[in-house]
């Protein structure tokens, strides 16, 4: 069996030889030396020229603590932070709803029990495509054409939401009991009354939690676009602060917001999950 951690081999003449492990163990042992040589030669190629450790440690310990310990907002009020965090939610969300509705209905396509196979393979390939570009790289692109600013944040993390989420949904769907989707085929209901009847009612916790964690995702590439494209919001008075200002007290004290909201998040996840899937959330 491919499961044991030993297999048997009969030669040819005869002789039997056990060998432990199996082919996956192997691929898998290999590609982690393989990466730890890597990681270890990659340091060999850095360039250490004006690296000197015993300042750098020190001031980086310096840094952290002033970062940490000593927060304070210098360049801006507190009812400016909370509207820039404002601006940040606010780009998230606005992506996540957008895509999760659209990437809904690309979904049903994308479904091989819902769909044609040639559409479910196409709308598959384009997703794929898709998801395979990093957010921040759609982001730029649409900064292109429509200039930074929080248009090309908001396309850009649209853009891979829907892809994340064609996948999330179109796996759920896929996952209802096909005995449900005959029974109604047979007493005559066409496609559309099958996805509201059965489809959706079946999946809506999945597609629910789907959505609010691709939402805590939205939130953190928010923050980083917010100095990459320009698009305002909290990342981009953190980016003013440490490249432009200096100012390492304000980096903490938004550091701390961003920790903050993102602990917000998650229990806000952690409840839903509870409520939605008390049984998965019990193990």
């Amino acid at each position: 069996m491919e499961a044991t951690t030993s297999y048997v081999k009969r030669r040819a003449n005869g002789r039997i030889s056990i060998k432990s492990g199996n082919k996956v163990e192997q691929v898998m042992t290999g590609t982690i030396i393989t990466l730890s040589i890597l990681t270890i030669l990659a340091f060999f190629f850095f360039n250490y020229a004006g690296l000197d450790v015993t300042k750098a440690i020190p001031e980086t310990a310096y840094n952290l603590k002033t970062m940490f310990l000593e927060p304070a907002l210098s360049h801006f009020t507190w009812g400016e932070a909370i509207y820039q965090v404002g601006i940040t939610l606010g780009l998230a969300f606005l992506a996540t709803i957008l895509g999760a509705v659209i990437a809904f209905f690309l979904a049903l396509m994308a479904a091989t029990n819902l769909s044609n196979p040639w559409i479910s393979k196409t709308v598959r390939i384009v997703v794929a495509f898709i998801r395979a570009v990093p957010t921040v790289l759609w982001v730029l692109i649409f900064a292109i054409a429509a200039g930074l600013g929080s248009e090309a944040a908001v396309l850009g993390m649209l853009f891979h939401s829907i892809a994340y989420l064609v996948k999330a949904f179109s796996e759920a769907f896929e996952e209802v009991d096909k005995g449900i989707l005959e029974a109604l085929t047979a007493t005559g209901a066409n496609w559309w009354h099958i996805v509201t009847h059965a489809v959706l009612p079946s999946t809506f916790t999945y597609l629910l939690s789907w959505t609010f964690l691709r939402f805590e995702i939205n939130f953190s590439v928010a923050v980083a676009m917010g100095a990459a494209a320009g698009a305002g919001g909290i990342g981009f008075e953190l980016f003013m602060a440490s490249g432009f200002y200096f100012d390492m007290r304000e980096v903490g004290l938004i550091t701390y917001m961003i920790l903050l909201l993102a602990v917000v998040l998650e229990i806000m996840s952690t409840r839903l999950k509870n409520r939605y899937f008390p049984a998965k959330a019990s193990r």
